[in-house]
């Protein structure tokens, strides 16, 4: 009984050793690694997305010149217009009554205006023969200086009302869309009207405009050398659409403003897109998508780089296998989740991989996992 006894004793000092064993070889496997990539040359295609508004390539407000009840509505709202077709007329007769005024003031002026020659030769010839004096001679050649002056003052009104006449037909002085009016027959407009009469939009091409930073277009002018070089260099643009879908054209990044917006200090470019089905409307937004193709360059994930004061580090591994920190220089633009590294590394560097933030200068790196 008591060799049973001590048995059982000796078995309970052994497995609760064999237990002691296993929890501290548990904790050793625990002790932290750090994921470490290879860096390598690679390509990629990098897009970037924009909100984007876009414009026709020319949208002009219909207004009056000239005050009156609307009489006729010659256009469709959203019809197609050609350049010069009638889209408004206003009521004509009170112009039509002061054109015919003026032409015959016109005609009232140039009889004076005859009248006042006679006279002035008239006196001439009396006073080289001493009939009349040099006074009266002087007082016709001022009439007929204030006939003619009141002449050309008739001739000037007869041109202001052919003028008026004419404004009352509305054209259109574009080709294009029209929009919709809030107008109709017998509404009384004036050229001081806050609504204009309507809007018609040259949309054959569309102006579709967009903003990059100060700081891309800084990278993308060194880059290129110039704005003009920069704008040269520019791949082709695609476009969402706000049902999610891609417009079937490509568009031309064509202009970059010369100003900055200075409460967003963002910089407008315009990039010119066909409209051949007419898909395009004035004043409707989109997504402006900008690639680029990057060939041979170094790539690394994002969670693999820290910033400090908007430079942007790694962790390169040393031959002892320790983190130490190296600044890299990356293009401007990115796909979210990665940067191209323009300088700092070279291909065949390893560096930390993910959670560079987290580590500290000369930490010893263990990795788990390496990318090659």
């Amino acid at each position: 009984m008591k060799k049973a006894f001590v048995f059982v004793g000796t078995c309970l000092v052994t497995l609760l050793g064999l237990l002691t064993a296993c929890t501290q070889s548990g904790g050793t496997s625990q002790e932290g690694g750090y994921k470490t990539m290879t860096v390598k040359k690679e390509n990629r295609l990098l897009t970037n997305s924009y909100s984007a508004v876009v414009k026709g390539r020319q949208s002009v407000e219909i207004r009056p010149q000239v005050s009156g009840t609307i009489t006729d509505i010659c256009v469709k709202e959203g019809a197609k217009v050609q350049k010069g077709q009638v889209l408004f007329v206003i009521d004509q007769v009170p112009y039509q009554a002061a054109l015919q005024t003026a032409v015959a003031n016109v005609k009232s002026a140039e009889a004076a205006v005859a009248t006042a020659r006679l006279t002035s030769d008239s006196k001439e010839e009396l006073f080289k023969e001493k009939v009349v004096s040099d006074f009266d001679r002087q007082t016709a050649r001022n009439s007929l200086l204030e006939a003619e002056a009141s002449l050309a003052q008739a001739k000037a009104a007869e041109t202001n009302a052919r003028n008026d006449l004419s404004y009352t037909v509305v054209r259109s002085p574009v080709n294009g869309v029209a929009g919709m009016s809030s107008y109709r027959v017998g509404a009384l407009v004036n050229s001081s009207i806050t609504t204009p009469l309507l809007t018609v939009s040259d949309d054959e091409e569309i102006y579709v405009y967009f903003s990059l930073t100060e700081n891309q277009i800084l990278s993308l002018v060194r880059q290129y050398g110039s704005v003009e070089k920069a704008l040269a260099g520019m791949p082709k643009v695609s476009l969402l659409l706000s049902d999610g879908t891609t417009y079937a054209h490509e568009g031309t990044v064509d202009a970059i403003s010369g100003t900055i917006d200075t409460e967003t200090g963002a910089i407008s470019l315009r990039a010119v897109f066909p409209n051949p089905e007419g898909m395009l409307r004035n004043g409707s937004t989109a997504t402006l998508v900008l690639p680029y193709t990057k060939n041979d360059v170094l790539v690394v994930p994002q969670e693999a780089t820290f910033e400090i004061q908007d430079k942007v580090y790694v962790y390169k591994v040393n031959a002892d296998g320790k983190a130490e920190s190296a600044q890299v220089t990356v293009f401007p633009l990115n796909n979210g989740q990665e940067y191209i590294v323009e300088s700092g590394l070279q291909e065949g560097d390893v560096i930390v991989a993910e959670g560079a933030g987290l580590i500290q200068e000369n930490t010893q790196i263990l990795s788990v996992h390496t990318e090659k």
